[in-house]
């Protein structure tokens, strides 16, 4: 599914970025993002440890907030193009946010060519997303010279806010049993 600027971005180097999610075979989501863009254009972290690191999105970074359909709580889950990753929960819009414990930290892969960069997270079996979900997929993209733009499915009226349960458009339907 494309991604799309936040209707007050102004001219980008980004040309195209797609997002899509889906379940794993152990239940787990798999969040894959697609950006096509000048990536000498953009502020993009070196590939790194891949480990729990807090602010991810105040540079680029890719998202998804996770929640049931009419449920207050969520989960965020950050992924920067360094490996490095973040994931809270949340008991209402923009409140209570925790770290959210995980059995094994998300597996990420990102794979950058001239042009293009793939990040893909998989994020293990929680019991907070074996239901039906809604999901709100995301990116913070930051430019060389500093400047930020948001992508999002939808963006609700205002500024940029991926917490915002308009954002949660992509349904994702209850995990199977295990067999």
């Amino acid at each position: 599914m494309q991604l799309l600027p936040h209707p007050d971005t102004g001219i980008t180097p980004v040309t195209r970025l797609d997002a899509s999610v889906s379940r794993a075979p152990d239940a787990g989501l798999v969040i894959q993002w697609e950006l096509a863009a000048d990536l000498e254009a953009l502020r993009l972290p070196a590939s790194g440890a891949g480990r729990r690191a807090d602010g991810l999105w105040k540079h680029s970074c890719f998202e998804a907030f996770i929640g049931g359909p009419g449920l207050d709580p969520y989960l965020e889950l950050n992924v920067a193009p360094s490996g490095d990753w973040a994931a809270y929960r949340f008991d209402a819009y923009r409140q209570g946010m925790t770290p959210q414990a995980l059995v094994a930290p998300p597996g990420i892969h990102c794979t950058r060519g001239p042009r293009a960069l793939a990040v893909s997270a998989r994020l293990p079996p929680l019991a907070a997303t074996a239901g039906a979900l809604r999901i709100a997929l995301c990116a913070v993209i930051e430019t060389q010279s500093g400047t930020i733009s948001y992508w999002a499915l939808r963006h609700p009226p205002g500024a940029p806010d991926f917490h915002h349960a308009a954002a949660r458009v992509l349904e994702l339907a209850p995990a199977l049993p295990a067999v």
